[in-house]
């Protein structure tokens, strides 16, 4: 377990539980989900070497070869990468390393975590050490809707695209004008920055360059906003995704007192 404790952050990192964030307060408030029961809906977790679902859980590389990915978490489709089921290894203060298990044999991935005064910066880069599967990667904080006090969780979200998405959540490489919430959705053209809001309490902003973002409102616990370098099944959408993301998680106080 790794332990940030920086001015008005204290942050838990458990390598061996998908290298995630379990603990993450900030002026006392605590803003990550915990354990529910379920590895995929608690904490703060990178997503790699993909991101979202992967339909059928199958992966391709250039030569035609399909590799069969773990479907244990919602079969018969691979969600959410390796990072969130695997130990991690520490390698300096908020930074662990992740080395992926096959068919991306060879291929690690970086975390990196640090506090920069009221912000959190969060890093992922993948390094394919010759393994040419496709990947993808994101970020999937779960943001407590209702912290000790103060108001529950807004999200603040605007973008010019959606994807469509078949039964199965998969989607169909249609787009459409963004629907009304609740989300389980992906997105394209962000308009403005992310935000979570907890009214008379805090906001966190998310800066980020990624191009596409799922944005996760059905849950009555928790909330996700989540930046990815690709929308999910983006190897069956025709979409590549970079090998490096980065985001800002700035947080504000509300409150008057």
């Amino acid at each position: 377990m790794q332990f940030i404790d920086d001015a008005e952050f204290q942050i838990a990192i458990d390598d061996d539980n998908g290298g995630r964030i379990v603990s993450l307060k900030w002026r006392d408030n605590e803003f990550a989900l915990p354990f529910r029961g379920q590895v995929h809906t608690s904490g703060w977790y990178a997503m790699a070497p993909w991101a979202g679902r992967i339909n059928e859980g199958l992966i391709t590389n250039p030569a035609g070869i399909s590799f069969q990915l773990p479907a244990t978490i919602d079969p018969p489709h691979a969600i959410h990468g390796f990072g969130l089921i695997s130990s991690w290894q520490e390698i300096g203060p908020g930074r662990s390393l992740l080395h992926l298990p096959a068919p991306y044999n060879g291929a690690t991935v970086e975390q990196r975590i640090e506090v920069l005064d009221d912000a959190l910066r969060w890093s992922l880069e993948y390094d394919a050490n010759g393994c040419d599967l496709p990947i993808w990667m994101g970020m999937h904080p779960w943001f407590a809707r209702d912290l000790d006090r103060g108001g529950s969780a807004e999200v603040e979200f605007d973008a010019t695209e959606m994807l469509i998405r078949n039964f199965e959540g998969i989607p169909t490489g249609q787009r459409c004008a963004p629907t009304p919430p609740p989300w389980d959705d992906a997105f394209t053209g962000i308009k403005g920055t992310p935000a979570v809001v907890w009214e008379d309490v805090a906001r966190i902003s998310i800066e980020s360059d990624a191009p596409w973002w799922v944005v996760y409102t059905e849950d009555s616990e928790g909330v996700c906003i989540e930046p990815q370098t690709a929308p999910p099944d983006a190897q069956n959408l025709g979409i590549t995704g970079e090998d490096y993301i980065e985001a800002l998680f700035v947080f504000e106080r509300l409150d008057l007192d």
